[in-house]
């Protein structure tokens, strides 16, 4: 195995064990994000008890699958081509640290790349999760993720796998270079003071990029949630969703769900950093590609 085709698996493994583990707060996040102001879901524990009462403990995992799908595309993609983006950006001969314009940039092209990739993918989830209680006798709109594609594209068109393309790939780049690049840094500031590159010095920089992230991210997420959860035609777009989301409920509904958000952001990153690093630390130790 090649180590760029390495990098890919072991990322999209360490992606979609990360994504499993924490969708039901990711559940959480997306039903406060689009119910708008003076709503039922209050707080990340209090939405999470909500859901889990009304539709059962399973409809915390709404979405899971097509989650699954996006962190194989996705995770795979911006997190195994950072780090050969990132040398191409600095060329063969460079010594020494990557600068940090460099690193951002790497995680921008990712981030970008990946996502134009993966966005039906997250169209897909983001619709499952919205997805509330129905009246007894009424069926899912979306049975299953697979059947989910093929029902967008007849009642939309093949475009609308894509909707919200524009605040997707400006999020998730913004998100992923702010990921990347955090837990990069986090990590070479740790060492450099004499940690070990150990299981606490991941935690530690694998938070430390999951807040970041979060801070960065949360006021592109909110509309991007809304854009894509909008089968009702109620946004013109990303421009159309900022202005109304201003104009109707102030500028703290940018980051609505915070706190769900940086669980979800800090815990993803916890789970999947350690995964990467333990999966890498693996395939060295047995030669299975040279990571």
């Amino acid at each position: 195995m090649s180590p760029f085709v390495g990098q890919l698996c072991a990322s999209a493994f360490s992606a979609s064990f990360a994504e499993f583990c924490t969708i039901p707060l990711d559940t959480a996040k997306v039903r406060m994000q689009l119910q708008g102001g003076g709503g039922k879901y209050r707080g990340m524990l209090g939405t999470m008890r909500t859901v889990a009462a009304e539709e059962g403990v399973g409809a915390l995992w709404k979405g899971v699958t097509p989650g699954i799908h996006r962190q194989v595309l996705f995770g795979g993609l911006r997190i195994g081509m950072y780090e050969p983006v990132k040398k191409f950006y600095v060329g063969e001969n460079h010594v020494g640290d990557v600068p940090l314009h460099m690193k951002i940039a790497a995680g921008l092209t990712t981030g970008g790349l990946g996502i134009m990739v993966a966005s039906p993918t997250d169209l897909v989830k983001v619709r499952m999760q919205a997805e509330g209680k129905l009246p007894a006798g009424t069926p899912k709109k979306y049975p299953s993720a697979m059947s989910a594609y093929g029902i967008i594209v007849k009642q939309e068109g093949v475009a609308a796998l894509w909707t919200g393309l524009t605040p997707n790939i400006m999020r998730n780049s913004i998100i992923n270079a702010a990921e990347l690049v955090s837990y990069d840094q986090f990590k070479q500031t740790f060492l450099g003071i004499g940690m070990k590159d150990d299981v606490f010095t991941h935690i530690g920089s694998a938070l430390g990029a999951g807040f970041v992230a979060c801070m960065v991210g949360s006021p592109v997420d909110v509309v991007k949630s809304r854009v894509m959860g909008d089968s009702a035609g109620k946004y013109k777009g990303f421009v159309d969703c900022c202005v109304k989301t201003l104009a109707h409920e102030g500028p703290m509904a940018f980051y609505g769900g915070f706190l769900p958000n940086f669980a979800r952001l800090g815990g993803w990153n916890v789970c999947m950093f350690l995964t990467l690093e333990q999966v890498r630390k693996a395939m060295r130790e047995n030669n299975i590609a040279a990571l």
